[in-house]
This record gives structure tokens, sequence and C-alpha cells, in this order.
């Protein structure tokens, strides 16, 4: 009676499940274990082929790919070095954590959330990486690029708002301290491997006091997202 309880128990949250991540998506996900696998954070999932890390890789890839044929498409006539502009300002972390909260990823998102550090992180942002993975091996490259452009470039990544902000908020933040003589730096508070990739934090000082810190898979994108905590904890 119990097993019979607990089969319709596990049912039910399959069900619900495939709902909530239905109304995210847009469209009914063909495998649902493998949106599962897409939202399943190494902090309850530690196995490479159980948690969302391969599926963050392929997710990346793709996300670039299909971002930077949108831009070749609508500026015909920009040169090289600002489309790569346009892009990193389009793919970086904060920004897809931004937009990650904003599609509700963090509500099927599955990982510890007993772990105050994960609430704060840029995770959801490298979750939605995931998720367009999932797409891509669900529906090709085609049905990932029209989805990408319709869930995610459109009504969240305007760019004509993008052309305008700065990219390298480093440089707003030494700007600041220079003007306000204070001593900035970016240090390396610890490097570690993480499933065969290196994993940086690092921390942003302000006359020796830890302001922020962020982690990355290479020290420039950690040190964005440190830069860009610190702006804005000091309010700049």
């Amino acid at each position: 009676m119990q097993f019979i309880k607990d089969f319709f128990k596990s049912q039910n949250k399959t069900r619900e499940f495939k709902k909530q991540l239905s109304n995210i998506l847009g469209f009914t996900p063909g495998d649902v274990a493998l949106y599962k696998t897409a939202l399943s954070h190494r902090s309850v999932r530690e196995g490479a082929d159980e948690n969302n890390e391969r599926l963050e890789f392929l997710g990346d890839a793709v996300l670039s790919s299909i971002i930077a044929h949108y831009l070749f498409r609508k500026y015909p006539y920009k040169g090289e070095g600002f489309l790569t502009e346009m892009r990193s300002k389009m793919v970086n972390r904060q920004m897809l954590n931004d937009i990650a909260l904003k599609m509700g990823l963090k509500k099927i998102t599955f990982y510890n959330k007993y772990d105050n550090s994960l609430k704060i992180s840029q995770i959801f942002g490298n979750t939605l990486e995931a998720l367009i993975g999932a797409v891509y091996l669900d529906k090709g490259y085609a049905g990932t690029q029209k989805w990408v452009e319709k869930y995610i470039i459109m009504p969240h990544l305007f760019t004509d708002d993008l052309e305008i902000i700065e990219i390298n908020i480093k440089n707003r933040l030494y700007g600041w301290a220079n003007k306000n003589g204070k001593a900035l730096e970016f240090e390396t508070l610890e490097e570690k491997f993480e499933n065969g990739r290196r994993l940086f934090t690092i921390g942003a000082t302000v006359d020796g006091e830890l302001i922020a810190e962020a982690k990355g898979y290479n020290k420039k994108d950690a040190s964005q997202i440190a830069a860009q905590l610190a702006v804005e904890k000091l309010g700049l």
C-alpha cells in the first residue's frame, strides 16, 4: 500500500515539474530526464553524468554561436570588434543570471538550498546555459536558435540599450578608486579544480578590505563579476 502511495506521489511530482518546465520553455519537453539533469547543480548530484556541468559546457558554446549569428544579421555594417563586445555584454555571467531569475529557473533548479552562498551566486546563469544545452539536444540547432531568440534575446537582451553600456565594470571601479584616493586590488582568493576545470575565486578589495568576491572558470570572468558586485555594494 505504501509503495502505491509513493508511486503516485512520485508521478504527481513528475507531472508538476513537467508543467512548470513547460511554462518556462514555452513547449512540452521531449526527454524530461535530460532537463532534470540540466537543472541539477553539483551540490545535489556529484556525478558528471548526473549534474548540469557538461550540459552547461555545451549550452555555453551553442548560446555563443546563436548570439554571434543574431548580431551578424542585426548589424551588417559593424566590424568584428563591435560584434565581439556586444556578444560579451549579452552572455556575461551577471546578465545570464539575471535572465535566469526572471525566467523563474530558480524555482525549479535542484541545488542545496541550505547553502546560503549558492542562493546569491551565479549558478542560475550557469543553469540557463545547461538548459540551452538540453534544448539543443532535444530540438536541434535550428529549434534552439528560434527558442533562444524568442525567449531570451527578444524579451531580455535589448541591444539598443546594451550598445551604450560600459562593458568593463572594472574600469569604472578603478576610476572611482583613483578619484577618491582608494587602493583597489583584485586578488585570487582560491584556485581549485572542479570536474577537470579550474575554478577561481577572485576578491575585490578596497584599502585592504574585501568588498566582494566571485567565482569563475577564468580570472577575467570572476574579476568582472566581483567588480559588478562591488559597484552595486558601493552604490556607484
